[in-house]
């Protein structure tokens, strides 16, 4: 099979032997691949990453001195079985899967080493467990986005964003685009998104954005320094306790404390917004913690693979809520699949260009400007 080989920071188009399905897997015919973020940041980072995750136990993370076929964001049609496999499916269907490889040799991350082979290829095996059939109305296109707007809904639950919170998105590349739309489609009505990039502000209005914002003339915090509904000032908290016993006080045998509990079981207390930070880069998480109101929940979204900082006192003064997103569940990328497929999150408008293998090594090198391309798919038969 052809495939597009990462080896020392460099993409080459490579003739493989065919892959071989094993009990449990399933052989692909790759129909499109989506070039991730993630990937841009492994093929030059990726021992930096390697060394973290196998402090965590897995030691095949890739590294620049592998040669690994990379592409997690794929869709592509039944080729063949493996033995002792279940044929859930005729030759020829189109399916997704979660990029997750069970092997002889242990559990692998498609596309992120050398021991799974990833999409940006004419062939993929998937674990047969982790495998979705495409609903018929659903073109390979737009299934290919099942992966990255699956993270973007598991970030969107990881934030616990309520209907009439205020979520707010700091970059709107492709995965900052994703989470724009997974809010709007879980109900969340006041989305403010924030990019330098022209280009990406206007896709993000097209994804359901309430309020763009160019963080170069309006900063995206400006409108919290007006609001009532949320706490700026550092001593904020400590008024708005005094405020309140004060009312609680004034009523003879209230029992106060029951009913400061109970306020708080039913959201009636002080919370702060809900922000996304789809950057990755270092310095964002301080940018954050030092400009959001008090108890904002961060969550963040965007990989950065080096080494960063923020200031904890700062935080623990704001009681910031710090959480971070990595991958999703199977319900979770089955959900996704059934909204990409019934139109309830329009995925189109992410898809700015189609690349054959020849032309990965290129279109990793447009996807550094925002202003040409957002999410730029591998078409292995082009």
């Amino acid at each position: 099979m052809r495939a597009v080989v990462c080896h020392q920071a460099e993409l080459t188009v490579e003739d493989l032997p065919d892959l071989v399905p094993g009990k449990g897997q399933i052989l692909l015919q790759v129909e499109r691949c989506g070039i991730c973020g993630s990937d841009l940041h492994a093929r030059t980072h990726c021992d930096e990453t390697a060394a973290d995750v196998a402090e965590l136990g897995y030691d095949h993370f890739m590294r620049s001195g592998d040669h690994v076929v990379m592409g997690h964001e794929f869709v592509g049609t039944v080729a063949g079985y493996g033995p002792r496999t279940r044929k859930s499916w005729p030759v020829g269907t189109r399916v997704v899967s979660l990029p997750v490889l069970r092997t002889d040799a242990g559990v692998h991350l498609t596309g992120l080493t050398d021991q799974a082979s990833g999409g940006y290829a004419e062939q993929v095996l998937v674990d047969a467990s982790m495998t979705m059939r495409v609903p018929d109305e659903l073109d390979a296109d737009a299934a290919a986005l099942t992966e990255p707007m699956a993270v973007a809904l598991h970030a969107v639950r990881r934030g616990q964003v309520g209907a009439k919170d205020t979520a707010v998105v700091i970059g709107c590349g492709p995965i900052g685009l994703a989470v724009i739309a997974m809010l709007k489609a879980t109900g969340v009505r006041h989305v403010i998104a924030s990019d330098f990039s022209p280009g990406r502000r206007a896709l993000a209005g097209q994804m359901g954005a309430d309020v763009v914002v160019d963080p170069a003339e309006e900063s995206p915090w400006a409108s919290f320094a007006e609001s009532r509904r949320y706490l700026t000032e550092a001593i904020a908290l400590a008024e708005l306790g005094l405020d309140a016993m004060d009312k609680l006080r004034a009523v003879p045998m209230l029992p106060w404390a029951h009913v400061m509990r109970a306020a708080e079981k039913v959201g009636a207390t002080p919370r702060g917004p809900v922000v996304f930070e789809c950057v990755g880069v270092p310095g964002m998480i301080e940018h954050v913690v030092a400009n959001a109101p008090l108890l904002t929940r961060v969550v963040v979204v965007g990989v950065c693979m080096g080494q960063d900082s923020f200031r904890p006192s700062m935080a623990i003064n704001k009681e910031i809520d710090l959480r971070f997103a990595f991958a999703y569940d199977p319900s979770e990328f089955h959900q996704t699949l059934q909204w990409i497929a019934s139109g309830k999150v329009d995925v189109r408008p992410l898809i700015t260009g189609t690349v054959g293998l020849d032309g990965v090594a290129d279109a990793f090198a447009d996807l550094a400007d925002p202003e040409r391309h957002a999410k730029i798919l591998v078409d292995p038969s082009q």
